[in-house]
């Protein structure tokens, strides 16, 4: 028996994994959606194109703060690449869509990935892996990650509405 709504809940993640063979790290969250045969693409457009403002204020505090550590991600690739919200595309097909860029402190790949649920559900995966590159990549995801957390879960429970 599925629920109609449903929060995310974190799900185990076995590492390696294809989207970043490399991984030290990773985590993953799944929400069941009453939408029938929904693709991986459209969940990512859904849970990334339309973040809530304080996603946003966050994001922009993370970025000044980290500035003066070169921290930036590979906007020159990111510009070039087609994009889910702010999330370059690595690799797509019907069920599975990665996203995510490599930099000097650390590499991170997002995996969405859809399966059908029942009759009129999809199961939604959301999975974040990480290569850690140095401390500062080590120091930068222990300082984000309650606030990696709580976005991921928030954005994973709104595709349930």
């Amino acid at each position: 028996m599925l629920p109609t709504a449903m929060k995310a809940r974190e799900i185990p993640v076995s590492l390696p994994h294809q989207a970043l063979m490399e991984a030290d790290w990773g985590d993953c969250f799944e929400v069941v959606v009453a939408q029938p045969g929904l693709s991986a693409e459209h969940a990512a457009r859904r849970a990334f194109e339309t973040m809530p403002a304080w996603t946003g204020a966050l994001m922009a505090l993370r970025n000044l703060l980290v500035r003066p550590f070169g921290i930036k991600g590979d906007p020159e690739a990111a510009a070039k690449a087609l994009r889910i919200g702010m999330f370059p595309i690595v690799a797509q097909s019907h069920g599975e869509v990665v996203m995510g860029f490599d930099d000097r402190h650390l590499d991170f790949r997002i995996v969405v990935e859809t399966e059908p649920s029942g009759d009129h559900h999809t199961s939604v995966r959301l999975m974040t892996l990480v290569r850690r590159h140095n401390r500062l990549g080590r120091i930068y995801l222990a300082t984000i990650m309650p606030f990696h957390k709580l976005i991921v879960a928030r954005t994973l429970s709104r595709l349930a509405r």
